[in-house]
């Protein structure tokens, strides 16, 4: 604990150092790993195109993204991808305020990474 944090541990909102799970490393998992970095390619071009349109409230959304699908393990690309595919909602998406060329690449990454964590998991449980 750094003497920033509080008593109670850090500060709501701030993320301490990542936690390693039991589970494989991400570089044992070379295609979930691709597409994670697949998915934060397509996350770079959302925060330049949402910066360029002046879309400050989706950048802010967005920021802590990239980085966690380059380099969080599974757990933390999971919720990282169900951040991500939360922006695609039915009442308020980011497709209503950014051009299509940014977001179907990144819809259609996350799509591809959720599916494969979820082909990961299912592998686990069958063992």
């Amino acid at each position: 604990m750094s003497p920033a944090d509080g008593p109670g541990g850090p500060r709501r909102g701030q993320r301490g150092p990542p936690i390693r799970t039991t589970g494989p490393a991400r570089h044992e998992l070379p295609l979930i790993d691709e597409r994670g970095l697949v998915a934060a390619r397509a996350m770079d071009a959302i925060l330049a195109a949402a910066e360029a349109h002046g879309q400050a409230r989706w950048v802010t959304f967005m920021a802590p993204l990239p980085e966690r699908l380059r380099d969080g393990d599974p757990r933390d690309l999971r919720a990282a991808a169900m951040r991500a595919r939360a922006a695609f909602g039915p009442k308020d998406s980011i497709r209503d305020a950014l051009p299509p060329e940014v977001t179907e690449p990144l819809l259609d990454a996350i799509d591809r990474l959720i599916r494969e964590l979820n082909r990961y998991d299912r592998s686990l449980r069958e063992l």
